[in-house]
C-alpha cells in the first residue's frame, strides 16, 4: 500500500472534506507548498487559492480556500479555512458575475475571491 496522509479540510461553518491522500498542494504566505506522507511538521498561514488533494484512490479533490491555517504532523494534515468550497459546489455563472461586479467596483478583495473560485473550477 502506498504511503498516505489523513486530510481534514474544515471551514468556519462546516467540515468540507476528510479522507486519505497522497499529496496536497496549497498556497501559503510563503508560497505554494506540496505535502506528502512523511513531510516535516509545519504550521503556516493559508492564502486565498485553490487547494488540490490527490486522493489515495487516484482521484482529485479541488477546493477554493480563502484564508486560514495549515498544519501537518504525524501524517495528519489540517486545513482550517475561513471559507472553503469544493469545486463541484461552485456555481460558475455566479462566480463570473461576482468577478465582473468586483472589477466594476474596483473591489480587489472580492475580485481575488471570485478569481480563486473560478480557478478551482478550472482545475477539476
Amino acid at each position: 500500500m502506498a504511503a498516505e496522509l489523513h486530510v481534514e479540510l474544515v471551514a468556519a461553518d462546516r467540515q468540507v472534506w476528510s479522507g486519505e491522500a497522497t499529496l496536497v498542494v496549497a498556497r501559503t504566505t510563503s508560497g505554494d507548498i506540496g505535502v506528502m506522507p512523511g513531510h516535516q511538521p509545519l504550521l503556516g498561514v493559508l492564502e486565498s487559492g485553490p487547494v488540490t488533494i490527490r486522493t489515495s484512490d487516484g482521484g482529485t479533490v479541488v477546493a477554493a480556500v480563502h484564508g486560514g491555517f495549515i498544519s501537518f504532523a504525524d501524517d495528519k494534515l489540517s486545513l482550517l479555512a475561513e471559507i472553503a468550497e469544493l469545486s463541484d459546489e461552485i456555481d460558475v455563472q455566479r462566480a463570473e458575475r461576482a468577478l465582473e461586479r468586483a472589477e466594476a467596483e474596483a473591489d480587489a478583495h472580492a475580485q481575488r475571491r471570485a478569481e480563486v473560485r473560478l480557478r478551482a473550477v478550472s482545475v477539476r
